[in-house]
């Protein structure tokens, strides 16, 4: 449901661009976008990049659809709103912001959100939707290149409609079946899952004293009716501030269900 609502000023848009005058279109697709954003941040959310992007897309098309002609809108517009949604979440996922991640981390708890699984499922799911985005733009690019007169509005001409239209949009359906599809088989055993947490201990612990405080700080955090096994503790404690006679350690540790 947080990808729809990412997604949302597009959607709009590409519901409207074949049914409605362009510049009514494009502008209520910036009106949503803008609420889009302005909800997000009065709910305290951080700052999504596909919302970002939105408003920067719609707002370049606004003015393009009260300064160009009709003639190049009727070309180019669909093609530049696919390549604002691709340039938006490539620009995220290389700035270490993947956008599927910012709404999947949405209602889950830390050691989810810190997990190898978690991280490299929605690093694949927004490379899947890049793919995508990416097909969307080269595909409505196509008949501008190719045909001189094509136009999104044309439904005669195969060249105009099928590449407008028939295969971005089926870009864009896989790209959603996939994130339906893939994280129940990327998803190992919730036995199997590593979180990593810290614990506190004096400086001078030993070993045996670390693996044992590392075990009941673990088993604390996995909760009632649950145990924490290969446990493992990081190879050097931090100093706490203000207090070096105790150090902070890294581990990790998996969790299962505490035998009877």
């Amino acid at each position: 449901m947080g990808i729809i609502f990412g997604l949302a000023p597009w959607l709009v848009y590409w519901v409207l661009v074949g049914n409605v005058p362009f510049h009514t279109a494009v502008l209520v697709a910036l009106a949503v976008a803008v609420a889009s954003f302005v909800v997000a941040r009065v709910s305290g959310s951080p700052g999504r990049v596909l919302e970002i992007g939105a408003v920067a897309t719609f707002a370049v098309l606004t003015v393009l659809t009260f300064t160009v002609s009709g003639s190049f809108l009727e070309q180019w517009l669909q093609p530049l709103s696919n390549a604002g949604i691709f340039v938006a979440a490539l620009v995220g996922v290389l700035a270490g912001r993947p956008f599927v991640r910012e709404f999947a981390v949405v209602g889950q708890p830390k050691e989810v959100v810190e997990s190898e699984p978690f991280a490299r499922i929605t690093s694949v799911l927004t490379w899947i939707w890049i793919a995508a985005f990416a097909g969307m733009t080269v595909s409505s690019a196509i008949p501008p290149m190719v045909q001189g007169d094509a136009t999104i509005l044309d439904t005669q001409t195969p060249l105009s409609f099928i590449f407008y239209w028939v295969v971005p949009f089926a870009l864009l359906g896989v790209a959603a079946l996939l994130t339906r599809i893939l994280p129940d088989r990327m998803v190992p055993p919730a036995e199997e899952i590593v979180r990593k947490t810290t614990f506190v201990a004096f400086a001078e612990a030993e070993i045996d004293q670390l693996i044992y405080l590392a075990t009941e700080h673990a088993n604390r955090e996995a909760g009632a009716g649950k145990e924490a096994y290969d446990v493992r503790i990081g190879s050097k404690g931090v100093p706490l501030v203000g207090d070096e006679t105790r150090e902070s350690w890294p581990s990790t540790y998996k969790v299962r269900d505490r035998k009877r």
